[in-house]
Formats: structure tokens, sequence, C-alpha cells
């Protein structure tokens, strides 16, 4: 039972504090009173040895005497000799408190709330503006609260205005903003679920709730079965059929969190759990490890001689819910939004063997103790032994060696004939950034990007690219302001100007032209021409049957201008499926055809998936790895397309733009 409460004096109400402990990570929460307490009195959350407290206080577990109240100013940093188990306690002020929230979070919220305005009939310019905040927030390689914190001023930051900048700030500094509640409140939650289905935008949304009494995805699935869609006004039986679909991709696909989100999740815990006293090591393991694109639980491995502290830092971190399971070696936690972290405390002789073991997949695992067995040892999370004698375990390289294997890269390990490969010393030498000479799509201001051509040729020479593809949206993709040839040929004159002035980064006149439902290029040849390649991309006529949408792409390819196939199956991951088309025919076309396919890096995209880039490797179909980047943050998304890539096997060779200038222009030459 907590014995003591710290209370702080301070000179200014709105001043907030930070508090540490030499044992425990920083803790940065919002500023609450206390009923009953007078100001200046102020009153911090942190348990550092019991579950989450309600009481807005600085909980102490060991019995102390009385500590007097503390008058602080701006420039004291006040150090408190307390028991040795919690070292000592440092409270230093700070001149704002936030929340503690992550950039998905934020995100997640601002895109909620594109989503709700756009229900609501908002203006269509201020929803997108949501939604690009949402996107500019989530690719950010910095914590904003950090930001924040730090004093950067929101509306100062690309594609921010002082309105949206107010409400960000706002919802890091309560976890959330009045207009989102108020609209949450106002709007049926039925509605926000039939808007994430394919084919239903706000209004055909609105139709169905009003017209069919719907309260859950459940009365919309018997309505489709029943045959009651395609009887109402501008549906159809083609609309119908695509619904019904869509809950049943919704049914059969749980939901499981994107990898760059989880390693935003990743990222902080590991560093929390890092500055905990005696920790020397700390590592994410399972399918985050491994770089699948989705992942449903996390796995983290720590080697430390108090394991208490570590486990009690992690059910005191403040985006921990509740404690599944607490023990001296092993912890579960649900985290806020319900996702599962368990954290391991291993011996260091061991690590190796844990960290191969957490790492999975659970089919590789099975095959490395079947190799085991015909060498007549036995091996498991704690290390591979003969009889009882350890003889390997300490890293992941001895625990291959004993089988006569090198170290398999955590991205092949999903029993796809890694073993093999390892055996013939055919493992492939996986694709790195540090093999890549440029981005091959990217988009302006003059569309739906938020950076102009200056600034992306600024952007070329800061990330060392020696070339960046530019490939704003054709005129089709009309929601985008998509170019039609008057506006393109501009560019391509500005472009001209821009290379002409900066020799290091080459910009390349391209576009992201739409693929049209019969086949035909939404551009004339006469402008395409003109481009140094084209990036040719389906937004439109998804529910085509699989034959005609293959044949579709494939006529497409045989336009001698037709260069990369963007997104070539259209999926967003957790929203919408892959349209039906026969990758196997796409790919097999794209090569004969001298055609090339892009592994698009958006984190809801990684299109291709691993299993289709496996596929491109093996029929010499090269693959352009491209961020489809928007923003700035957007081209720290290449990293996601690396992983993808790597899960598909990719080396350098297969990737097209691992290229020189002077190659790549060459292949995209018909």
């Amino acid at each position: 039972m907590p014995v003591c409460v710290l209370r702080i004096r301070r000179p200014n109400k709105n001043q907030p504090f930070i508090i540490t402990g030499d044992n425990y990570p920083q803790y940065s929460q919002m500023v609450l009173f206390k009923s009953g307490l007078r100001p200046p009195y102020l009153v911090y959350t942190q348990v550092l040895c019991q579950p989450k407290s309600t009481m807005c206080e600085l909980v102490l577990t060991q019995k102390i005497s009385w500590l007097p109240p503390l008058l602080a100013d701006q420039d004291s940093n006040f150090k408190l000799a307390l028991p040795a188990f919690f070292g000592n306690i440092h409270i230093k002020p700070q001149r704002m408190c936030f929340m503690s929230i992550s950039n998905q979070d934020i995100a997640a919220k601002l895109s909620r709330m594109a989503v709700l305005l756009e229900l609501d009939g908002a203006n269509v310019f201020r929803v997108r503006a949501y939604q690009n905040a949402a996107n500019l927030i989530e690719g950010l390689p910095r914590n904003l609260t950090d930001l924040v914190a730090g004093g950067t001023e929101l509306d100062t930051m690309s594609g921010i205005g002082k309105d949206l900048a107010h409400k960000i700030t706002e919802l890091i500094q309560k976890g959330g903003f009045s207009q989102l509640d108020e609209l949450e409140k106002k709007l049926p939650k039925i509605l926000i679920e039939l808007i994430t289905l394919p084919g239903l935008g706000p209004k055909r949304a609105r139709a169905l709730w009003q017209e069919l009494s719907l309260r859950s995805l459940a009365d919309l699935k018997t309505a489709a079965e029943a045959r009651q869609i395609r009887a109402l006004p501008g549906f159809g039986a083609k609309l119908e059929e695509q619904i019904l679909k869509g809950i049943l991709y919704h049914e059969e696909n749980p939901r499981r969190m994107l990898w760059a989100d989880a390693e935003q999740i990743i990222i902080e815990l590991c560093a929390y759990l890092q500055k905990t006293k005696s920790v020397t090591r700390v590592e994410a393991a399972g399918s985050f490890r491994r770089k699948k694109e989705t992942v449903g639980d996390l796995d983290i491995l720590v080697v430390t001689t108090q394991p208490e502290l570590v486990m009690t830092a992690m059910i005191s971190h403040p985006w921990t819910e509740s404690v599944l399971a607490q023990g001296r070696t092993k912890t579960s936690v649900l985290l806020r939004g319900s996702l599962q972290v368990d954290l391991r405390v291993v011996p260091e002789q061991s690590f190796g063997a844990a960290l191969h073991y957490f790492t999975g997949s659970q089919a590789h695992n099975i095959a490395i103790r079947k190799l085991a067995q015909q060498k007549k040892l036995k091996v498991n999370e704690y290390g591979v032994y003969q009889g009882e004698r350890r003889v390997a375990g300490k890293t992941e390289e001895e625990v291959y060696r004993t089988f006569g294997l090198p170290c398999i890269p955590p991205e092949l390990r999903e029993m796809s004939g890694e073993f093999e490969a390892a055996a013939s010393g055919a493992l492939p030498d996986l694709i790195e950034i540090k093999h890549l000479r440029g981005d091959l799509h990217c988009h302006t201001d003059e569309t739906d990007g938020s950076l102009s051509l200056e600034e992306l040729s600024a952007v070329c020479k800061e990330l060392g690219y020696k070339y960046l593809g530019i490939t704003d949206h054709s005129q089709h993709v009309s929601v985008a302001s998509g170019l039609d040839e008057k506006r393109l040929r501009r560019q391509l004159e500005a472009i001209d100007r821009i290379n002409a002035k900066h020799k290091d980064g080459v910009l390349l006149k391209g576009i992201e032209v739409d693929i049209l439902e019969g086949g035909r290029l939404d551009l004339p040849d006469s402008v395409l021409k003109e481009l140094d390649f084209t990036i040719c991309s389906i937004h439109s006529r998804f529910n085509l049957p699989e034959e005609k949408q293959t044949e579709r792409i494939l006529r497409a390819m045989d336009n001698r201008f037709f260069n990369i196939l963007g997104h070539p199956t259209g999926r967003l991951i957790n929203s919408r499926p892959a349209y039906a088309v026969n990758m196997e025919k796409i790919i097999t076309g794209a090569k004969a055809r001298s055609c090339f396919l892009e592994l698009n890096a958006h984190p809801a995209r990684l299109d291709l998936n691993d299993v289709h880039c496996r596929m491109a490797k093996e029929a010499g179909a090269l693959v352009a790895i491209s961020t489809d980047a928007h923003n700035r943050p957007g081209f720290e998304a290449i990293r996601f397309g690396l992983n993808q890539g790597r899960r598909g096997w990719l080396e350098p060779q297969d990737v097209l733009n691992t290229r020189s200038l002077k190659e790549l222009k060459r292949l995209f030459k018909r």
C-alpha cells in the first residue's frame, strides 16, 4: 500500500515538473490537482511499485519522513535523497506539461477527425487538411510531443496551419480535442464503420444507414445476402457484391497493427527500458523483428541483474492500460489500443538462443529443433544442449553455427527455403538503404503533395540521392487536382530550370498516370514521350473480374511509354483488399515488355507484398522501391519498403533504383 505522497510547492500554477528516479526512466504526465489540496500544491501521478493509481500524486511505497513542500523557480533543479531502492528522485521545472502520446495516436485521431468531418459534410479542403496533417505526423522520425515540449511551433511546419496547430497541441496536452469529441457523439458509430468498406463514400453510407435502418455491419451483411441493397437507388448488383466482399474481408482479416506503427511503440519502450538501472541490453523479437507488414503483439527481451526494476518500470509506463501477468522474468501488459507486450528477462549467456527462439517464425523454430534431434542435441530459449551441457546460446551466430549454418537474417525465417539456401551458401545479399541511388515516386504541391519542386530538389540533395522522380497524379484523379497536358508541360519546364541550377541530384520528369478501364493511359503519347519515365497506376474500377483487370494492365503495358506499374494490387492494409488480378501473368508480362514493378513503401500499402517480390525476383522483373512521398516525412518510409523487399529476398541487382542515372535512363527507353 502507498504510504507517502510527495507534494511540491511551486510559484506558478502553470509550471509543471519532470520527475525522474535514478532507478527509473523519466515520467512526464498531465498536471492535475488533488481534491482538497489548496494551490499552490501540485501533485503527480507516479506509481513506482504498484499498479496505476487513480490519485494524482507521486506515490512512494516505502515509509519515509514527511518531506516539506519545496519552493521552485525556473532555474531550480532539486535532488531529494530517498530510500536506496528508488535511488535519488530529481524534480526539475518544465515549461509545459503533456500527456504521454505517440505519433501514431495523434495521427489516428486526426485521421478519424477527417473521416468524421467528411461524414458530417464538411468542406473537402478542411477534410484534406486533417488527413494531410495525419500523414505528416505519422512519418515524423521524432515524437511530436517531444518537439512541442522543446518549443517547436507547430504552425511553422509545412501543412499545419494555426487552427490545426492549436487542436494538435490540445490533443497532446489532454489526449483529445473538443471538436472530435463532439463529432463522435453526433455521428452514429455504424456510419464510421460503413465508410471503411470499398465503394462506400459518405453519401452512400448515409443512404444505406437511413434506408435500411442499420445498427451494425452484421445488419448490412444480412441485407446484402438478402439482395436488398441492389434495389436501392444508386446501388445495384455489382456494388452489393462489392460491399459483401468488403464485409467478409474485415471478418476474415482481424485488424493487426501496421509494422510502422509498432515501430514507434518499440522505439519508445526499448529506450524507456534501457534507462532502467542495471539494464545492459534490450531487443525486440517476434514478428516485428522479422519485419512482417503487420504485428499482433510485441515481444521484448532484456538483460539485467535486477529484473524486479524492469518489470516495475514496464507496468508503470504511461501507455500501460492493464497488467495481464507479472513475474520475476516475464510480464505481460496491454497498452492503450489493446496491444499486448510480453517482456522477458533472460540471462546474458542465453540471450542469442532466446532472441532466436522468440523471433520465430514457429515453422522456422520447428525446423531447427528437427536439426537438433538429428545431431542428438536439444535447443530451446536457454541454449543448445548436449545432454546437460550448454554448447551454444550466447549469440544467434553460435546457435546456427552448431548446425553448420550461417546466421539466417530474421526477415527470411519463414520456412520458405532459407535452410536450403543457407546450407548451399546461397543466402541472398539483401538490399539495404546504402544501395539505393534515388526515389522514383513523389508528389508536389501542384497536386496533393505539400512540397514545391525547389523543396524537393533540396530533399534529393539532403538524402544523398542522385535522382528523384517527380510523379504527380494525372487528370483522372480529380480529387488530387491531377495534371492535364497543359499543366504537366509547365511542370516539365520548371524541372528543366531547377536542374540547370542544381547539379547535385537530378529531378526526373515523370507522372503517375492513371490506367483507365480499357487499358488506355490517362494522357496522350504526345506528352508522355516528353517524360523521362512514367508510373502507371489503377485508381478506379477496382471491382473488375480478375481476367478483365489483368487484361487491363497488360494492355496498358503494351504502350511503349509505360515504365513502372504503381502499387500493383491496389490494396490498403487493414482497409481495402487487393483487387482481383493474376500477378503471375502481370509479372511475366512486365518482364516480356521491359516494364518494371513498384514496391510502394507507404506503410499502409507495401505493395508489392513479400510473395510477389520473390516472384518478381525469380522471373527477372526489376522492382522499384519508392516512397510515394507527399511530404518531407514521407521519404522516411523508404525503410518500410526495404523491409518488405528483404522479406521478398530482393538483392541490389533486383532493384531498379540501385542503377546509376545513365543506366536508369537507358532502361526506361523501350
